[in-house]
């Protein structure tokens, strides 16, 4: 097995956090978090988006992101609405606010952008960033083979608790209606 720290996940890991401990104090100090500033910047390049797509795009479960949005709308950062034919669900779009707070955060993340550049090279870092966005085709497109399936793994090695296991959907009625 490859040494820990040369695993890929683990230098991910540590890229992304050498990377965010430069931009965390400025999000700090707008009393945002990486994941609302995420939000923030996905809707400010989208009119209005549903949310579930903002959830896929800002990379953030479905929990999570609701208790951000409740946070930002109270900020009045951003609006939700309900979709007209569809009531269960929402469309969410950032406000003028919200527009100012990125207005005056930006430059201050573009002089971080900028010193990382200086330090990696601009020539590196677009390679990075395309060699990057080349893995992330790569794996997507790979199927996910799990594990469990292919070994019989040792019994002492295995998880205690019990399995999650789904509802299941409920049967509608015969000639019934399910709403």
């Amino acid at each position: 097995m490859r040494e820990f720290s040369r695993s890929l996940p683990m230098l991910l890991l540590r890229g992304r956090e050498a990377v965010m401990r430069h931009f965390r104090p400025l999000l700090r100090a707008h009393g945002l978090s990486e994941q609302q500033w995420r939000i923030l910047r996905v809707l400010a390049a989208a009119e209005a988006i549903e949310v579930t797509e903002l959830a896929e795009r800002a990379f953030l479960l479905g929990p999570s992101l609701s208790r951000m949005l409740r946070d930002l709308e109270a900020r009045k950062l951003l609006v939700r609405k309900l979709v007209k034919d569809d009531q269960r669900r929402s469309t969410v779009s950032i406000t003028a606010k919200g527009l100012k707070l990125i207005e005056t955060v930006a430059p201050f993340s573009e002089a971080i952008y900028a010193e990382i550049t200086r330090r990696t090279g601009g020539d590196r870092l677009a390679e990075l960033q395309d060699l990057l966005r080349a893995l992330e085709a790569g794996l997507m497109a790979m199927p996910v083979r799990h594990a469990a399936g292919a070994v019989d793994s040792d019994p002492e090695f295995r998880s205690t608790r019990a399995p999650k296991v789904r509802p299941q959907a409920k049967a509608a009625a015969p000639g019934g209606d399910d709403e």
